[in-house]
């Protein structure tokens, strides 16, 4: 009977360690994951960087084009933020037809967020050329420029 009970309060014991180990390590947070770190800093230099490529027709349609393949899942085709995946990912995003939501932000804050990301939003990099990521800051700009009929009612 000693043994019985010797066995059975050493099963409790080492039921107790497993349970609070796991607790413990529930409880730990990520320390240098992306959502994380999401605060993070641009450089004054990157602020003030400034836009060498003029919008053109032709630089529009070509930003357009990887925008609608590569953005628009979240932003939206028209930049309203209402992607098709915005829901299923719990993201909140701003509409680029409203100029509010982009004033403030120089022209080198939006390439650099298109270049290294933000968030949940992974970074352009080196896949586009720089002239390229210019050009999508040039159609982001553009949205909120839309004529009034495309704006969301204040």
């Amino acid at each position: 009977m000693r043994k019985a009970w010797f066995v059975l309060v050493a099963i409790f014991a080492s039921s107790l360690g497993i349970a609070w180990a796991k607790q413990d390590a529930t409880q730990e947070k990520p320390k240098d994951t992306p959502a994380s770190t999401d605060g993070y800093k641009i450089s004054q230099e990157d602020i003030d960087k400034k836009n060498p490529v003029k919008p053109s027709p032709e630089g529009l349609a070509a930003a357009r084009k990887i925008y609608g393949y590569d953005c628009a899942m979240c932003h939206g085709p028209k930049g309203d933020g209402k992607g098709d995946i915005v829901d299923s990912m719990k993201l909140t995003m701003h509409d680029w037809r409203d100029a509010a939501s982009l004033e403030g932000k120089t022209d080198g804050e939006i390439f650099f967020i298109i270049t290294k990301g933000k968030g949940k939003m992974m970074g352009e990099g080196d896949r586009l050329p720089e002239t390229m990521r210019w050009n999508m800051v040039n159609l982001v700009r553009s949205y909120s420029k839309r004529d009034a009929g495309d704006k969301p009612a204040s």
